[in-house]
């Protein structure tokens, strides 16, 4: 089992221990975290929907995402991963949540945000928070990365309310 299955399953059996789920909004990774959590036997108990919203469009029509964000901070920002969070809460009532958008390459990127940033967003409940990663390597790399890291982040915050269930 590679570590992003074994990220997948470890955060299946922790959501399972809190009763509940979890939903994905995606752009730079098209999905690829959905997938990793949907490969688990079982993950139906805890994987409510998955968002690739991989156009500034989708992200609006399907997420909410307000359009004037994109003209203000661009598709890669915080407040962008933070509004697809929540609207990905919203239209799934999943608890736990995670967003990413960022610069795959091999093209796109700029000097403010050159390939390989990537904005992740974390939701628990009415709790968002936020970070910026810079990932190295090729597309693919970046996108695995991504995926390691929203796995990760996700994983914590559930041990966070285990522990808070005591």
């Amino acid at each position: 089992m590679n570590e992003i299955t074994q990220l997948a399953a470890e955060l299946g059996r922790r959501l399972q221990v809190l009763n509940a789920h979890v939903t994905t909004a995606e752009s730079c990774t098209g999905g690829g975290i959905a997938e990793a959590i949907t490969r688990i036997p079982g993950s139906s108990a805890w994987f409510e929907a998955g968002y690739v919203t991989y156009s500034n469009r989708q992200k609006t029509r399907q997420l909410n995402v307000p359009d004037e964000l994109f003209a203000k901070v661009g598709a890669v920002s915080q407040e962008v991963v933070e509004a697809m969070v929540r609207g990905a809460q919203e239209k799934s009532l999943a608890r736990f949540a995670v967003a990413v958008s960022g610069v795959a390459g091999p093209d796109g990127g700029s000097p403010e945000k050159p390939v390989g940033t990537v904005w992740l967003a974390f939701g628990v409940g009415d709790e968002v928070t936020a970070q910026r990663e810079h990932f190295k390597g090729n597309r693919d790399e970046v996108r695995r990365q991504t995926v390691k890291a929203a796995l990760e982040g996700l994983l914590r915050r559930a041990a966070v309310e285990i522990e808070k269930q005591g």
